[in-house]
C-alpha cells in the first residue's frame, strides 16, 4: 500500500459520481460511458481494498472511507489542474493551442487563423481537428487553450454557444432510405452525430448497419451523395447531391446540438483576441 499510486482518471470518475449522485450523470460529466465509470470505481476500490460508495439508496453516496478519499481526491485533482495551468502560463507568450471539430467551416476558419498568425508573427499557433469528445477530454487535461466542440445543448457552459440543427441526409440520385437494414454513413466510434443517429434509429426499432465510416467530413458527404447510405449531419452541410429526409419517410427531426467555444480560465490577451475572432466567425457561420 505504501507504494500505491492513484490514477487521476479513476479519481476524476470517483469525484464525478459523488458530486452527481449517479453513474450515468457522472459519465456525461467526464464524457465516458456509464460502464467505463463503473469499471473505474471498481478498480479504485480494488486498489484501496475498501468500499467507497453506498449504492443502496436512490442516490449514490460515499461510505466513510469514500468520504475520506473524496477530500484527498479533490485536492489532488486541483493540484494537477494548477500544475497544468502554471506550465501553460509559462508558455503563454509564445504558443496558442486550438482544437476544432473536423466538420466546422474549414474554408472560413483557415483564413481567419492565417490572418491571426500574420498579425502575431512571434506567436506559434497550433491547431488540431478531431472528434468533439476527444477534444473536450484533451481540453480538460490542459492540452488546449481554446476548443470548439459539438455537444448536446446546455451540457457545459462556454465562452460562446450556437445551436446546430441536424438533418437526415440521403443521396438525391441513389436514395437508400427504404433499404432494410438501413445503411449508415458515420464518423468513427465516439462521434456525437453517430451516437445520436444510432440512438434515434434504435428508439424507433429501425434496423441498421454501418456501410461507410470515416473521420473526414468531405468523405462522409461524398459517400452519402454517391448512395452508400444515410447520415445525420448539420443541416447547413446539405449539398447539391443530398436530399433531406423527414417524418413522412420515418426519420423524425432530432433536437439541435450545440457548437460551443471553451477557453481555459484566466487566458492571456492573445488567447482572448483569438477567442473574439472565433466568436465573430461562429456568429456569421451559425446564424
Amino acid at each position: 500500500m505504501t507504494n500505491l499510486l492513484l490514477d487521476p482518471v479513476l479519481l476524476k470518475s470517483f469525484v464525478a459520481v459523488v458530486e452527481s449522485g449517479s453513474f450515468t450523470r457522472a459519465g456525461d460529466r467526464v464524457h465516458l460511458s456509464q460502464s467505463t465509470v463503473s469499471q473505474h470505481l471498481r478498480r479504485l476500490e480494488e486498489l484501496l481494498g475498501c468500499e467507497l460508495l453506498d449504492r443502496s439508496g436512490r442516490y449514490v453516496v460515499t461510505t466513510e472511507s469514500g468520504a475520506c478519499l473524496l477530500v484527498h481526491a479533490r485536492k489532488l485533482l486541483t493540484l494537477m489542474e494548477e500544475a497544468v495551468a502554471d506550465m501553460r502560463d509559462n508558455q503563454a507568450q509564445g504558443e496558442i493551442h486550438l482544437g476544432v471539430p473536423e466538420d466546422f467551416a474549414a474554408d472560413l476558419l483557415t483564413p481567419l487563423l492565417a490572418g491571426f498568425a500574420r498579425d502575431n508573427p512571434a506567436l506559434r499557433l497550433e491547431v488540431a481537428s478531431g472528434l468533439s469528445n476527444t477534444l473536450w477530454q484533451q481540453f480538460c487535461a490542459g492540452s488546449y487553450d481554446l476548443v470548439l466542440i459539438k455537444q448536446r445543448q446546455g451540457h457545459t457552459l462556454g465562452t460562446g454557444a450556437w445551436p446546430e440543427p441536424l438533418a437526415w441526409l440521403d443521396s438525391q440520385a441513389h436514395p437508400c432510405w427504404q433499404q432494410d437494414p438501413l445503411p449508415l454513413v458515420v464518423f468513427p466510434v465516439g462521434g456525437l452525430y453517430r451516437d445520436e443517429m444510432i440512438h434515434a434509429l434504435e428508439s424507433c426499432g429501425r434496423r441498421w448497419r454501418i456501410s461507410y465510416s470515416s473521420a473526414s467530413l468531405a468523405s462522409l458527404r461524398s459517400a452519402v451523395a454517391s448512395g452508400l447510405g444515410v447520415s445525420l449531419l448539420p443541416a447547413r452541410l446539405a449539398g447539391a447531391g443530398h436530399v433531406r429526409l423527414d417524418e413522412t419517410q420515418g426519420f423524425a427531426a432530432l433536437p439541435p446540438l450545440e457548437l460551443v467555444l471553451h477557453c481555459r480560465p484566466e487566458p492571456h490577451q492573445r488567447v482572448k483576441a483569438l477567442a473574439a475572432r472565433l466568436v465573430a466567425l461562429c456568429d456569421e457561420v451559425m446564424r
